[in-house]
């Protein structure tokens, strides 16, 4: 591209430019949500609340009634007056380079806000709007890309065929996880979800790791990037964190920025490994606005644009088109393993390629990592595994179910044996089966190694 091309792409840039700054008026704060008259603005655009002492209020419009607009700030709004000036601000700053052609945005996702993206990002910990939070100065990057990507033909993606080694044993031999999978990991507080997700960051063949952290505590946010993920995690990882305290908004973005960042690299044909915890914070935040805009609830108190965020959240995740790169992604879900009345564990559990429950019961007993195998299953396994393989996990799955079904039984010594054969092989064979699911955190269990084990623990039931 010569000169000539770069000043008529500026050209074009200044011609489309507003030269006339349109302002509104603040007229209601109520709760969360802002109202504005004087302004015609589309959902999505952002604005600027004018506060008295130079400073001022950013916010988004999340919907309007006839010459009403309904804004959501993204910070505190102390300070707001009535009367304040509102004006629109540029959501999509295009930077032009000399040799660089100018990309079109014609389409309604080029229209939305833009975020930095880039290899400057590997080894930062970010807010939802792409500032830095880890005090390691400013990030040296020119490419930005949309919040809400256009999604892909779902025809042209490429099948789940690669295994994608996590580094947990369990996981590895009897959920295999393969590359553009989405799980979902359903679990209650305190379990130990987030040390799981970090041995999952730490052990993982993916290039490259982009952590979300939506709605979580903002101390756990500190102590998952020092003691959970590490210095060596954090350095082919991104992390975006968004959390609790921030505005619903912020934690909607945060998802967004981090889904956005792994599509990037996706499309530069990395296999990128994305961990989001979690998405009933995500949902959450969507409630919150919804609710505060006026729209009813229908289930258990979650409005229909819940259910209707979730699946185009998770569906920006999966395999580009053959050949290229591929997003696999982990959710975390906060529900107890029995709960089956959750909204949002049930929408999950119907959008996910699988699910890995972990139990409160094993937690309890010291077991860890506390999953049951019961209860979790990959949906892409029969097309990662061969049928001998298969016959494994499945031999495996049921010894270990025989075993759990009489448990009681065994215990109190109601049992004798040789009155059921297979039972009598899962007794043999039970503490090796739960030596086997047990992992610690600092080891790791690579894929191939945790297959022999399993087909080694096996061999004499299948033998005898």
């Amino acid at each position: 591209m010569n000169a000539s091309g770069f000043l008529r792409d500026c050209t074009d840039l200044a011609a489309h430019t507003e030269t006339l700054c349109v302002s509104g008026k603040l007229t209601r704060v109520a709760g969360l949500v802002l109202e504005a008259s004087g302004l015609r603005l589309a959902v999505g655009s952002c604005c600027r609340v004018l506060l008295p002492q130079q400073t001022n209020v950013e916010a988004e419009v999340v919907g309007f009634s006839e010459d009403r607009l309904f804004l959501m700030p993204v910070s505190d709004v102390h300070g707001l007056m009535p009367g304040a000036l509102v004006t629109p601000l540029e959501s999509v700053p295009q930077r032009l380079s000399l040799g660089v052609p100018a990309q079109p945005r014609r389409r309604a996702a080029d229209q939305a806000k833009h975020v930095p993206v880039g290899v400057a990002l590997l080894g930062r910990v970010l807010d939802s709007s792409g500032a830095p939070l880890d005090q390691l100065g400013a990030l040296h990057t020119d490419r930005s890309v949309s919040l809400h990507n256009r999604p892909l033909n779902p025809l042209e993606r490429a099948p789940i065929t690669d295994v994608l080694d996590v580094g947990v044993r369990a996981i590895n031999s009897l959920l295999t996880v393969g590359r553009g999978q989405r799980m979902g990991l359903f679990a209650g507080s305190g379990i130990g979800k987030s040390m799981l997700l970090g041995m999952m960051a730490r052990y993982t063949s993916a290039d490259v790791i982009v952590v979300g952290l939506i709605g979580e505590r903002g101390r756990e946010v500190k102590e998952f990037i020092e003691n959970i993920l590490g210095t060596e995690g954090l350095s082919r990882a991104v992390v975006v964190a968004a959390p609790a305290d921030t505005s619903p908004l912020m934690r909607l973005q945060g998802a967004a920025y981090a889904t956005a960042i792994a599509e990037h690299f996706r499309d530069e044909g990395k296999h990128v490994l994305l961990i989001m915890d979690s998405l009933t914070r995500f949902a959450m935040a969507q409630r919150e606005i919804a609710l505060a805009i006026g729209e009813p609830p229908v289930t258990r108190g979650y409005p229909p644009s819940v259910f209707a965020k979730l699946p185009q959240l998770v569906e920006r995740a999966g395999n580009a088109g053959r050949g290229g790169g591929s997003v696999t992604a982990f959710y975390t879900v906060l529900a107890e393993g029995d709960d089956q009345q959750d909204p949002i564990a049930d929408s999950a559990r119907a959008i996910l390629d699988g699910h890995v429950v972990l139990s409160r019961a094993l937690a309890d007993q010291g077991h860890y990592p506390a999953i049951d195998i019961e209860a979790s299953i990959s949906r892409a396994l029969t097309s990662l595994v061969d049928t001998p393989q298969f016959e494994l996990v499945r031999r495996f799955k049921s010894l270990y179910s025989r075993y759990q079904r009489n448990r009681d039984l065994v215990s109190v010594g109601a049992y004798a044996a040789g009155s059921d054969p297979l039972l009598d092989q899962a007794l043999s064979l039970y503490p090796r089966m739960e030596k086997f699911l047990q992992q610690n955190v600092a080891d790791r269990a690579a894929y191939k190694t945790s297959i022999d084990e399993l087909r080694l623990m096996l061999q004499p039931a299948s033998t005898a």
